[in-house]
């Protein structure tokens, strides 16, 4: 296959998938934003006064709900009774018990903070891909319980205040950030906490001597909102059962408690009402963003003006508590458990605003204190609310729909939504509020599941098309590999005028309905690659008819057809495993131990000319199963990162002492070898230095942040010197290279070392270790099942690039002549499946299988300590990318030592793949537990990157691999006079 046509496969790889990972939002998480709605407030007299004048609202960034209750010892003991356990929160306890109402607000996916905070503040939830907006200045562009106050005054970080501030009228929200700088991963993070309440107590003590403040504070439908940070930053750094998270507990209430007295105080009105909460809560391993239970629940406590007093069962369980709240010692107060959005209607409510217009917050009645007939009231308003809402995405989908079908429970029999409203509003004028208040939270869920109806109006039709586009992609990516490296090209593409005209009939059908319902321009790509991948299949037709015949032609006997069943059913199941191991992390365990054994299916003669290569081969996969029994959740362990360089160490030093024997192919030399390549071998030594440096660094590092000292300047600088300058030292080896497939393979293991060593928390350096392992054996226990094998290599043909055809004698990888290559066979998708597996295995080793969330930032604070969401984020994506890279690197070299052309297990890789992604295509959930909605989405995604990641990698293998002598391990050839290893 000539090299454009290569390229080109790979660039429609890249973009097909990329375009269809978007796909999951156009079809499950379309944002829910409309326009245009009129706006709903409870009505009351002038002479009756909203709830309160005004609301505080506190949220604890990455508080979870147990942490905030649960009962602890003293994070910092100094007596023996400080080891009693005893609330962190005692102020907040307080009003649970004394003065207000308390449950668990739910939050969705994403867990991460701008989600949250318009989910708390606008009563929205974004759709999922909104969560890359976060983490910069990108203003809340609809409207939001700020919009609707009086004004807003917020204290806290420079992450979220400026959305809210300039998504608002202008002037309406004041926000008081401080510096980047203080949100420093290696310091103290109750700084953040104590800088916000500092803040607003000066606020109000140049209140009390300005006027027009003051006149300005006193007013009502006023809000005033503290972010808090430090939470999340401790969880970050130390993780929530740590002393360093519990105690930034004590300090938030402590302040929530001077913060409310110090309010009270200066307005000695009783008319102030209180919200505490959290944006999203925190895993075990310190991240947050997927699914999971401690990500989900946040703490609620309401208290003040407008809420209602807690209700008590003494000497009982109260409803609403579960196993979940057992050691919270809170039995006996009612809890109410609500979904996020609705703080954002109770908060409207308590002001007297209007609820915001993209709400979809159900009010909270059990949190207000009203009479019946205010509640029903208030819920009648909140309903009428969603209804608006429907009907305005009604009126848009009837505009660009040829045929509209109608919701039924909204226009069946004449039960319009006006009429409901007015049935309802009726019995609240008859007093029957108790069932006017039932009929309304009816009414609620009718009206959200319209919107959920319109919502997923054309779910079926993307649905199907994307299914059709991904079945297109894998029958026409296994063309391209039977056509290119089957049959190297013998065989016509046969485009035909009828195919031609289905094709643009087709597609020009599907770009005129889109153009007729307005759909999004990504509707007409999605189409476009459906009709281009099957009309390139069909133009191949031939090309897999003789395929199917080159291939499976030899299988004629019943005990063939047989044995080619069960293979084809194992295939298949293996990769279909991968979809549960993306759930329970064992399979990949099972896998690993199966293929241990590998070598046994090759016979006993194989076994005993190879004995020492098998038994490799076995104690690398026992090592590798046994990192998915490990905990994802990892807990910075310096003597694991201190083993794992050790071990690199040895690797380069066992390299430099037994380097003949090495590249010899593990035997010993037959024939005398020139000098050694001294440049060579000091730039290994050079290495290894770089190596045991980054050990010296990061153990002094990851002590000082343990101790809470800060990240030493010095250990920064020469963090990233030793950083950077391991992944430039490949270039070094131009000045004088060594060819040998083993040395390169050594070196890019050692480029790799430092940033495995620095970037590490746990166990992951002994992880990277024992993949090379398994992965130079892997490429010479292939080699070697071929040459033992010959009748696998079969006879070559004539290719794209001109090498010449030879229709006799089978021949081996070594022996076939330069710029030939031969064609893949069946053992070839055995190859392609190991590397899949060894993908797989790349990414989830070490990490959670639901989520990339479960990587830390503990380790990229030994190099960027200042919170840049970014930057950090970039450090985490390398360190992912090492393993794939050594994987690529080896695929590569086992390409070369097959005698296959370049890309060709490649691209078997990547049609096969897709079987997996297609499969986690519709299993994709937008509702359910947060915990299944989180998971299904990051398993589309990775298995989707996964194949991006394949077609990215095979030019970075071929630059890896660039000049690379794969050699002879049973001739020990001599080219050019000259051994593989000394150029």
């Amino acid at each position: 296959m000539a090299s454009f046509p290569r390229f080109r496969f790979l660039a429609i790889a890249v973009i097909f998938h990329f375009a269809y990972i978007f796909s999951i939002f156009d079809i499950y998480f379309v944002s829910p934003i409309v326009s245009g709605m009129r706006l709903f407030a409870v009505d009351r007299p002038k002479s009756t006064p909203a709830p309160a004048d005004r609301l505080v609202l506190f949220v604890g960034d990455g508080l979870r709900a147990d942490k905030a209750f649960q009962f602890h010892p003293e994070p910092y003991p100094q007596t023996d009774e400080d080891l009693a356990p005893r609330p962190l929160a005692p102020y907040l306890r307080s009003k649970v018990l004394e003065k207000g109402t308390f449950g668990v607000s739910h939050t969705r996916v994403p867990t991460e903070s701008r989600p949250g905070h318009v989910a708390l503040i606008a009563g929205l939830y974004e759709d999922v891909s909104a969560v890359t907006t976060g983490w910069k200045m990108n203003p809340v562009n609809f409207d939001s319980v700020f919009n609707r106050s009086r004004h807003t005054w917020s204290w806290g970080s420079p992450d979220i205040l400026p959305m809210f501030e300039h998504g608002a009228v202008p002037g309406r929200v004041d926000a008081y950030t401080y510096g980047h700088e203080l949100e420093d991963f290696s310091q103290d993070a109750t700084i953040l906490d104590l800088w916000v309440f500092d803040h607003v107590k000066d606020f109000f003590a140049e209140a009390r001597k300005n006027k027009t403040l003051a006149d300005a504070l006193r007013q009502d439908k006023v809000v005033f909102f503290l972010h808090l940070l430090g939470l999340d930053t401790a969880g970050h750094s130390y993780r929530p059962y740590s002393k360093e998270y519990l105690n930034n507990i004590k300090v938030v209430d402590n302040g929530v408690k001077q913060v409310a007295e110090l309010i009270e105080d200066f307005y000695k009105d009783d008319r102030t009402a209180f919200i505490f909460t959290a944006d999203h809560g925190m895993s075990d391993w310190g991240s947050h963003g997927d699914g999971h239970p401690n990500n989900t629940r946040t703490p609620l406590i309401t208290w003040g003006s407008g809420i209602a007093q807690p209700e008590l069962y003494p000497g009982e369980i109260a409803p609403g508590h579960d196993e979940y709240s057992s050691d919270w010692h809170l039995d006996h107060v009612r809890r109410h458990d609500i979904a996020q959005a609705d703080v954002a209607a109770l908060m409207a409510y308590l002001i007297g605003t209007e609820f915001p217009a993209n709400s979809v917050g159900e009010l909270p009645l059990p949190f207000i204190a009203a009479s019946l007939k205010d509640k029903a009231q208030a819920a009648l308003v909140n309903v009428q609310g969603i209804l608006e809402q429907y009907r305005v995405k009604e009126e848009q989908k009837k505009n660009t729909e040829v045929r509209y079908r109608p919701f039924k429970p909204l226009s069946d029999n004449g039960l319009t939504p006006e009429r409901r409203v007015a049935d309802i509003q009726k019995l609240i004028d008859n007093g029957n509020f108790e069932e006017a208040i039932e009929e309304s939270d009816a009414l609620m869920q009718v009206g959200l599941s319209g919107m959920r109806y319109l919502q997923t109006y054309d779910w079926l039709f993307l649905r199907a098309l994307i299914t059709i586009g991904y079945l297109g992609w894998i029958v026409y990516a296994l063309a391209i590999v039977i056509d290119s490296y089957v049959l190297h090209g013998q065989v016509q593409v046969s485009r035909t005028a009828a195919g031609a005209i289905i094709a643009s009939s087709t597609l020009a059908a599907l770009y005129a309905s889109f153009a007729i319902s307005k759909s999004p321009l990504t509707y007409y790509v999605y189409a476009f690659f459906p009709v281009f991948f099957w009309e390139e299949v069909f133009a191949r037709r031939e090309s897999l008819a003789k395929g199917r015949k080159q291939l499976f032609g030899h299988v004629k006997t019943g005990g063939g057809v047989v044995s080619l069943l069960f293979n084809s059913i194992l295939y298949i199941g293996v990769i279909e495993s991968m979809a549960l191991g993306y759930i329970h992390r064992e399979i990949l365990t099972g896998l690993f131990v199966i293929g241990a054994f590998w070598p046994l299916t090759n016979g006993f003669s194989f076994l005993q000319q190879h004995a020492a290569l098998s038994i490799i081969w076995f104690f690398s996969s026992l090592a590798m199963s046994s990192f998915t029994l490990l905990p994802a959740m990892k807990v910075e362990d310096v003597n694991l990162i201190m083993v794992g360089g050790a071990l690199m160490v040895v690797i380069g030093i066992l390299y430099l002492i037994f380097e003949d024997f090495v590249l010899n192919d593990f035997s010993r030399p037959t024939k005398p070898v020139s000098p050694r390549n001294h440049l060579s071998r000091t730039l290994v030594g050079l290495q290894i230095g770089l190596t045991v440096l980054a050990m010296i660094i990061t153990r002094s590092s990851a002590l000082s942040l343990q101790a809470k000292e800060g990240l030493p300047r010095g250990n920064q600088i020469m963090g990233w010197v030793v950083l950077v300058t391991s992944l430039l030292m490949p270039a070094a080896y131009r000045l004088e290279p060594n060819s040998h497939y083993m040395h390169r393979l050594l070196v890019i293991f050692l480029t790799c070392a430092p940033t495995f060593v620095i970037l590490t928390i746990s166990y992951e350096g002994l992880f990277y270790v024992a993949f090379w392992s398994i992965l130079v054996s892997w490429v010479r226990l292939e080699h070697t099942t071929h040459h033992f094998f010959p009748i696998s290599a079969l006879k070559t043909t004539k290719g794209t690039n001109g090498s010449s055809a030879a229709n006799s004698e089978p021949q081996d990888a070594a022996s076939t002549p330069k710029n030939s290559f031969r064609p893949l066979t069946l053992n070839d998708a055995r190859v392609a499946l190991f590397f899949f597996v060894l993908l797989q295995a790349a990414f989830f080793s070490t990490g959670n299988v639901a989520s990339i969330s479960s990587f830390s930032l503990e380790s990229v604070c030994r190099l960027i300590p200042i919170f840049d969401p970014f930057s950090q984020g970039a450090m985490l994506i390398l360190k992912l990318m090492i393993p794939f890279a050594v994987v690529s690197a080896n695929l590569g070299i086992l390409n070369k030592r097959l005698g296959v052309a370049p890309s060709a297990l490649f691209m078997v890789v990547m049609a096969v793949s897709d079987i997996l992604t297609l499969y986690f295509f519709w299993v994709v959930r937008d509702e359910g537990s947060w915990l299944e909605i989180g998971s299904t989405i990051s398993h589309f995604v990775i298995a989707s990157l996964l194949c991006v990641f394949v077609a990215a990698l095979e030019p970075v293998s071929a630059m890896f691999i660039a000049g690379v002598e794969v050699g002879d391990e049973f001739e020990n050839p001599n080219r050019n006079g000259k051994h593989l290893g000394k150029p």
